[in-house]
């Protein structure tokens, strides 16, 4: 990480668990653990959003107010109205207090239908509305062992920032999840997590230049764990991490909080 040039975030996906009342809960211990955290990391503490279910979001956004603990929704339609049957727009997203939202995550490609279009489309739904789009991109096992990786990350980050100007590309999180290594137990190395981590600020800098890429974060998210956080954001630039099954145990997802705080 470089804590100097870019804000360092942990997000936490809870993708389909956790009902309203679980997850005042599930809030309730983070708080204090987060704090804590916060306080002994005066300056360097990163910044952590909780992405809850749909059915969550008012009450995670009531249940953190008055802490640093930001909310993010795991999906946003491209249309700010219409006849669109059980899609969530981003201005409802924004009007019930909604900061971030992630975007073409890989289940969302690999089950529901999600293009590398509707994933621009989204995320520029996304900016006009105040919110900040989680990015997802990463390649399928397949697509690593045919050496593939930097031509179809390549690709998904040059269509994802189609027609986005540099002011709001600054604003845009990207989380590399190789698609490997989601919810699987398997992670990519460190070395390779940074590897591609900086692929993806090589393709920014061919972009828009190299200080708007210095200053996007660039998370990791295939399965971070308390165990290996540290590792992963010791690389320059692996910025924090979308975390999956770990965000769902308060004291994991502290252990991976306080990773990314004590590192620089």
């Amino acid at each position: 990480m470089k804590k100097e040039l870019r804000k360092a975030i942990i997000a936490g996906n809870w993708k389909m668990n956790k009902t309203p009342v679980k997850t005042k809960t599930l809030i309730a211990e983070l708080i204090p653990l987060v704090k804590e955290v916060a306080s002994q990391n005066s300056g360097s503490a990163c910044e952590v959003v909780i992405c809850v279910p749909f059915t969550s979001l008012a009450t995670a956004v009531e249940a953190v107010y008055g802490s640093s603990i930001k909310v993010g929704a795991q999906n946003v339609h491209f249309e700010a109205s219409g006849a669109f049957t059980g899609e969530i727009s981003a201005p409802m997203l924004k009007e019930i207090g909604v900061e971030y939202v992630i975007i073409g995550h890989s289940e969302r490609r690999q089950y529901f239908g999600e293009t590398d279009e509707t994933v621009n489309k989204r995320t520029k739904a996304a900016l006009t509305a105040g919110l900040i789009p989680i990015v997802c991109v990463g390649e399928l096992l397949w697509e690593r062992e045919a050496d593939i990786t930097e031509e179809v990350v390549s690709r998904q980050i040059k269509l994802a920032f189609a027609g986005i100007s540099s002011s709001d590309a600054a604003k845009v999180v990207i989380a590399y999840e190789p698609v490997w290594a989601i919810g699987t137990g398997k992670t990519a190395t460190a070395e390779q997590a940074q590897d591609a981590c900086k692929l993806i600020r090589d393709r920014l800098t061919a972009l828009y230049g190299k200080s708007v890429a210095d200053s996007i974060t660039v998370q990791y998210g295939g399965s971070m764990n308390a165990v290996n956080a540290a590792e992963l954001v010791a690389k320059e630039d692996v910025d924090g991490g979308l975390i999956g099954g770990a965000s769902l145990k308060a004291e994991d997802f502290t252990e991976i909080i306080k990773a990314a705080s004590d590192g620089q």
